[in-house]
């Protein structure tokens, strides 16, 4: 992919969508913009006539379309995931608008793949959903009646990425290698395998320390190689009776205790 064109980088992942016609209003939302990619989580009804009609002349979005098992699929390949919800949140990952997520997401897509996620028409985004992206977007809306239609929403967002996208102020990142979500995915599983044998997590009373640890590994923004590095850590962590530290005094050998 072009660094001078990110938007062919950029999917929007709409997950459980209820209505079909929202499906096909939101492909031409992504076509007006120039976005391609649209993946679609459990929806209700689709392929479905409705939203062939609301696409209008982007039936080829609909087309491409892809439909996965769950939102891990969806993202998978994904270097980047932006939530897109109006839904406050006692913990969830950095919370910004959604001028500030696309510039984000911009800068990110001209190197590596980059995904929005949209929730259901009812209920939004799960808690655990939002957790499992990198950064949480809302759109400034009047707080009397902040609630938009999900094409709607779409669109906005969709608008966002390509005025960002055409900035010709964009700042170019530094080549990085940020880690893939099913990487991070294995990651937090392991980071919580590993508490919960050591003691440190209780599975019957986890309270929010997973959701927590999550926002401060979102902020971070890990690499591949400081995933293998935080996991080799863990590894070490699971078996110590065999890990050593070469001591700095009388050459000793001490063994690491946690």
């Amino acid at each position: 992919m072009s660094a001078a064109d990110p938007l062919k980088n950029i999917r929007v992942v709409l997950c459980e969508t209820a209505h079909p016609g929202n499906i096909g209003a939101a492909a031409r939302a992504l076509k007006t913009m120039g976005i391609a990619e649209l993946r679609l989580v459990r929806p209700k009804r689709f392929p479905d006539p409705q939203a062939q009609w609301l696409a209008s002349g982007a039936t080829d979005i609909l087309q491409r379309a892809r439909v996965c098992a769950d939102l891990d699929e969806a993202l998978e390949g994904t270097a980047f995931a932006v939530a897109c919800s109006a839904r406050e949140r006692e913990i969830a990952v950095e919370r910004v608008t959604a001028r500030e997520a696309a510039r984000r997401a911009v800068r990110i897509a001209r190197t590596q793949p980059v995904a929005l996620v949209f929730g259901n028409e009812t209920f939004g985004l799960t808690t655990a959903e939002v957790n499992q992206c990198r950064l949480l977007a809302t759109i400034p809306a009047d707080p009397k009646y902040p609630s938009l239609n999900l094409a709607a929403a779409v669109q906005v967002f969709c608008y966002e990425l390509r005025m960002a996208a055409r900035a010709s102020t964009a700042p170019r990142p530094r080549r990085r290698s940020l880690a893939a979500h099913e990487q991070v995915e294995s990651f937090y599983a392991h980071l919580e395998q590993t508490m919960v044998e050591r003691g440190f997590l209780n599975p019957e009373h986890p309270k929010k320390l997973m959701p927590r640890l999550r926002r401060l590994f979102a902020r971070a923004q890990l690499e591949t190689e400081e995933v293998n590095i935080l996991r080799g850590v863990l590894r070490a962590l699971g078996a110590p009776d065999r890990v050593r530290v070469r001591g700095r005094s009388k050459g000793k050998t001490p063994s690491i205790r946690s």
